[in-house]
């Protein structure tokens, strides 16, 4: 699959570049807007990484103008203001997801996933994080090869996660997803699906790396 990152520090765009060929990909890289417009409309990308703040043409701009055009590519934008209005104005004019620096490679590549999947509009047939192996058409998840027993409640809700990877879901979207909408049940419900989950794809359990609590909101899955 091939990436298109747009950025103009060269040691930034470096360093995506590595980490990304590192996960398989093969990578293109331009540091300003035009020359983002033209590479994207001139040849066929899997994903955009977009930073916004570009010599030429900001990636607002580069975003707006590709859309206009027919590029239905995904896009990630890069940026470093938080301010959500900017965060919405990117979902508007046509970005897929952003994603604020200074950001981890972890976090990234979850997002890169999450999008990727999206645009694929389905779940993949086997989907690995760590040492765990999730089989979409078997239902079956291993861990270091060796088969773990889930119910068909928790394999839905690491399904969720898998889906989502690298965004943060609230405890109302979770039920929503895996016990169906409209279904009432106390935030701890949630909650003890959340922590058998984590006992049996974490280790350990109580210091979680994949399935992360964000605190007042819910939970984010970086597999």
């Amino acid at each position: 699959m091939r990436v298109l990152v747009v950025e103009d520090d060269r040691a930034i765009a470096l360093a995506l570049e590595d980490d990304l060929k590192l996960e398989g990909f093969a990578v293109d890289v331009v540091g300003d807007g035009e020359a983002a417009v033209e590479r994207a409309q001139a040849q066929a990308f899997h994903l955009i990484l977009l930073d916004i703040m570009l010599p030429k043409k900001d990636g607002f701009e580069v975003c707006r103008e590709l859309r206009k055009t027919g590029v239905r590519t995904p896009i990630i934008v890069l940026t470093a203001r938080t301010e959500e209005a900017e965060k919405v104005m990117g979902l508007e004019i046509g970005a897929d997801d952003y994603i604020t620096k200074p950001y981890s490679p972890r976090e990234l590549r979850a997002r890169i996933k999450a999008v990727l999947r999206r645009a694929a509009g389905e779940l993949p047939e086997l989907y690995g994080f760590g040492d765990m192996q999730v089989d979409f058409v078997r239902r079956e998840v291993r861990r270091a090869g060796a088969l773990v027993e889930f119910s068909p409640l928790e394999f839905k809700l690491l399904a969720a996660f898998i889906r989502h990877a690298g965004r943060v879901l609230s405890r109302d979207q979770l039920l929503d997803e895996v016990w169906g909408r409209g279904t009432f049940l106390s935030d701890r419900v949630v909650d003890n699906q959340v922590a058998s989950l984590r006992k049996k794809i974490e280790s350990p359990a109580s210091s979680p790396y994949y399935l992360v609590s964000v605190r007042g909101v819910g939970y984010r899955f970086d597999g």
